[in-house]
């Protein structure tokens, strides 16, 4: 039976795919479990899968995703996003293995001025955010060796996110309109997942003295939704690749069924002094996401 280095739960999501990738350049062992053969809803898949893996860190980047969705099936996100996190944590704690949580800048309403501090109060308008939150409040109370990662409108090479929505729908519509009234940072899933593999290490490091508690990871700098899409687009023409006529509009007229935070805008200051990491600004996550995904388009 093979140590592992790390193991991820969610395997077949953006975040965990980018988190083999960089372990394997990194050297890192590492395993990622997902369905079908591990369902983090199933106690005993789970528990099965941290035997056979014996990780020194799990990372859990499993998590039910469907924002407006959440709202006709709440029960099914909170399975997924809360109740599912919360025997993780005991499995963990148990185990004595500590535990990195990836959550969300929906926890939030999105209604202050400034970036949102870690210790801010939760208040999410959504049941996606909601489930979120309740995962949080389960990860602290079931494993004291816990770290707790908000991240906020993350995207990547693989799977479905914004990113490649926005280069799907360029090859289909002539103009794509898209809301410029909601403020956050686009997150590289390969940075976020450099940043991680560079946090369990630490921890692993430290062992018991480690940093546990929550912190916030994003990319650097802010925009709108529009302003990544113009980003996108951007390195899309300069790709050679089909671009469309893009219209700025307000969230009012693009109604969704989950209400979305105006301000995503998350403060990393406590992930910087306590671990010495800063994300990439969020043009240069796009830039290198767009070099991997354009050439295979053109």
């Amino acid at each position: 039976m093979t140590r592992h280095a790390i193991a991820v739960l969610g395997s077949s999501g953006q975040l965990a795919r980018a988190l083999v990738r960089e372990a394997s350049a990194r050297g890192v062992t590492a395993a990622a479990g997902g369905r079908p053969d591990v369902e983090i809803t199933d106690y005993r898949s789970v528990a099965s899968y941290l035997y056979e893996t014996q990780p020194r860190v799990v990372i859990n980047a499993a998590a039910y995703t469907a924002v407006d969705k959440a709202e006709s099936e709440p029960d099914e996100a909170f399975r997924i996003n809360a109740e599912a996190p919360a025997r993780l944590a005991v499995m963990c704690a148990a185990a004595g293995v500590p535990l990195i949580h990836v959550s969300t800048d929906y926890v939030f309403d999105g209604q202050q001025a400034r970036a949102y501090l870690e210790d801010d109060a939760m208040h999410p308008l959504s049941a996606y955010g909601a489930s979120k939150a309740a995962g949080e409040q389960a990860v602290r109370a079931g494993c004291p060796q816990h770290l707790i990662l908000r991240t906020s409108w993350i995207y990547g090479r693989d799977g479905q996110n914004f990113l490649r929505t926005m280069l799907r729908l360029a090859n289909e519509r002539d103009i794509i309109s898209v809301v410029n009234d909601q403020h956050g940072a686009p997150t590289s899933a390969d940075d976020l997942a450099s940043a991680i593999l560079t946090i369990a290490e630490n921890i692993e490091n430290a062992g018991s003295d480690a940093a546990w508690g929550t912190y916030h990871a994003t990319s650097a700098g802010e925009t709108t939704w529009h302003g990544f899409a113009s980003e996108i687009f951007r390195h899309a023409a300069a790709a050679g690749l089909r671009t469309p006529t893009l219209v700025a509009i307000p969230s009012s007229e693009f109604p969704t069924a989950a209400l979305r935070p105006s301000n995503s805008r998350l403060d990393n200051g406590k992930l910087t002094r306590t671990f010495g990491i800063a994300l990439p600004h969020w043009t240069s996550g796009v830039a290198d996401t767009m070099a991997h995904l354009a050439p295979s388009r053109i």
